[in-house]
This record gives structure tokens, C-alpha cells and sequence, in this order.
């Protein structure tokens, strides 16, 4: 009989943590931070099981070659029972995006599904599959954005599908070992990310919900000046988590290039999934939502944490 814990190793469980900072980035760069925020962030975790899940019963024959531990070839879950998991998370995500956030929120969410789909049944093993991968981050980015006008949330969506195409590229390595260069490309993406998360346009009013009324603008000059402090601390918080980002996965890169093994290339993996929140945290705090942020990066060790008794990979 199939265990719970065979299930969480199936969708792999932890790799979760790092999905609602998606959403909260989204959100945050939108102005639209909110209790929906919590729902849709909900939907995107019941649709990143479901991609897990269907990834598995892709990779099925595969896996039953490269790796035999895994829920379905080591028997613990048949074929079947990962494809109606992978098919029922789908629909569970799919209908609470349109129970929380309506027509908005199904518009992203349904090509968010599409795409996470597409990848583990036909991109995964192609030249295309780290763009598309890519995509299915950024698309979740945009889902928190919904509510509101997701074109603002653009940068930050980007910026998280640029992370998801280094890990993606090197994840493709994890059985074979690598050569030192790919490490070193990827590792200079990262830099190149962890400098946008810092220097994206700060979000400096709240903008309408589609169909409201604008608000008369003020002048700048009636603009309340921040307290000093609060503004250092402002200024200061996306760049500390864009450097713990860097710390954590960056490090992790470093270490490939000095050795590219396969071990090493599955741990700067985990690192680039677990340590995602880090960089989740740096976009939210830049939109103008410190303290949000700062909970969001919390995710990032605790993953970490976790990881170490069921790998995210």
C-alpha cells in the first residue's frame, strides 16, 4: 500500500517552500499583495505536485536505469497511481486559481498547467527544455499578479525564470557529472540575476485594481519622506538577500567548477531550489514589501533543512 511518505517522495514535498515566493514576488510587484496572495500561492503549490508527479511517470523507464530508488520503479507507486495524482493535483490547482481569483487568475493558470505538462511529456529532453521550464516559473510569478496588471510584474517574472533555466541547464547533468564550463556560465547568470533583483523599479504607488477608479495623483513634493533608518533598511534588505542568494547557490556552482561529479551537480541543484526563496525575498523587499520579503527568504533554510531528508530533485 502506497505510504504518504511514498507520495511526499513522489512530488517531492519540500521543493514546495520555494513556490509561494513566486506568487508573493508577483503580487508584490503588482501592488496587489493580499489575502488572495495565500489562495493563489495554494493553487501554484497543488500544480508544482502535479508537475512532480508527472515528471515521474514521464521518466518512469528511465529512472527504472538511473534511478531505481525512486517511488515508481522501486514498485511503492505504480504508474497509474502517479498519472491520477499528477491529473487530480492538476485539477485541484486549476479549480482553486479560478475559486480565489476568477477568469484573472484561470487565464495564467490554465497555460501555467499547459506548460508544466508540456515540459515532462514532451520538452524535458530537448534543446528546449530549460526555456520551457523557465517559462512555468515566470508564468507563476505572473499568477500572483493576476489580480491586478501582471505587465508590472514582468521584471520580477523574468528575473525568476533566468534563475530557473540555470538550474534546469545544470539539473540535466545530475546522473552524467559535467564540465567545468557550464558551471561557470551558470554561475555568471546568477550574478547577473542576484544585480537585477536589486535594481529593479521600486514600486512607488499602489496602482488600481482593473476597473477601479484611479485616485487623483498627488504631487511628489506631498510625498511623505521616509524615516531615515527605515530607508537604509529598505535600501539595504534586497541586497542582503541577493547576496545570501549568491552565498547559497552561487557557492554551490563554485564548487561544480572546481569538480564537476555528478554528486556535485545534484547538490548545486538543491541549492538552486531550495536557496530560490532567497532571491524570492530580494524581488518582494525590492517591490517596496520588506518584511514580507524577509519571511519569504526564511523559506530558503528551512528547505535547505529538509532537503537533507527528502531530496528536492
Amino acid at each position: 500500500m502506497t505510504s504518504l511518505a511514498d507520495l511526499a517522495e513522489l512530488v517531492r514535498a519540500p521543493a514546495a517552500l520555494s513556490v509561494p515566493g513566486d506568487l508573493v514576488a508577483g503580487a508584490a510587484a503588482a501592488g496587489v499583495l493580499g489575502p488572495r496572495t495565500a489562495g493563489l500561492a495554494g493553487a501554484s503549490v497543488l500544480l508544482y505536485w502535479a508537475g512532480m508527479a508527472a515528471n515521474d511517470w514521464a521518466d518512469r523507464e528511465l529512472d527504472a536505469e538511473e534511478r531505481p530508488e525512486r517511488p515508481i520503479p522501486s514498485g511503492r507507486i505504480t504508474p497509474a497511481a502517479a498519472a491520477g495524482v499528477a491529473a487530480g493535483l492538476t485539477a485541484a490547482g486549476l479549480g482553486l486559481a479560478a475559486a480565489v481569483g476568477g477568469r484573472r487568475a484561470a487565464a495564467v493558470a490554465l497555460p501555467l498547467a499547459a506548460t508544466i505538462w508540456g515540459y515532462d511529456l514532451a520538452a524535458k529532453h530537448t534543446a528546449a527544455g530549460p526555456a520551457v521550464m523557465a517559462a512555468c516559473r515566470g508564468l507563476d510569478v505572473l499568477l500572483g499578479a493576476s489580480p491586478g496588471r501582471p505587465v508590472r510584474a514582468l521584471p520580477a517574472a523574468l528575473t525568476v525564470a533566468a534563475h530557473t533555466w540555470t538550474v534546469t541547464a545544470l539539473s540535466r547533468r545530475e546522473v552524467t557529472g559535467t564540465d567545468a564550463a557550464l558551471p561557470r556560465r551558470t554561475l555568471a547568470g546568477t550574478a547577473l540575476i542576484a544585480l537585477a533583483a536589486t535594481t529593479l523599479p521600486r514600486r512607488t504607488a499602489a496602482s488600481p485594481r482593473p476597473g477601479a477608479t484611479a485616485p487623483s495623483p498627488r504631487p511628489l513634493a506631498a510625498a511623505p519622506s521616509p524615516r531615515p533608518l527605515a530607508g537604509m533598511v529598505a535600501a539595504a534588505l534586497p541586497v542582503g538577500l541577493a547576496g545570501w542568494y549568491v552565498a547559497r547557490y552561487g557557492g554551490a556552482q563554485a564548487r561544480v567548477a572546481a569538480e564537476p561529479t555528478a554528486g556535485r551537480v545534484r547538490a548545486a541543484v538543491g541549492a538552486g531550489i531550495t536557496g530560490l526563496p532567497s532571491l524570492q525575498g530580494a524581488l518582494t523587499a525590492r517591490a517596496g514589501a520588506g518584511l514580507v520579503g524577509a519571511l519569504v527568504a526564511l523559506a530558503a533554510p528551512l528547505g535547505g533543512r529538509l532537503a537533507r531528508k527528502l531530496s528536492p530533485t
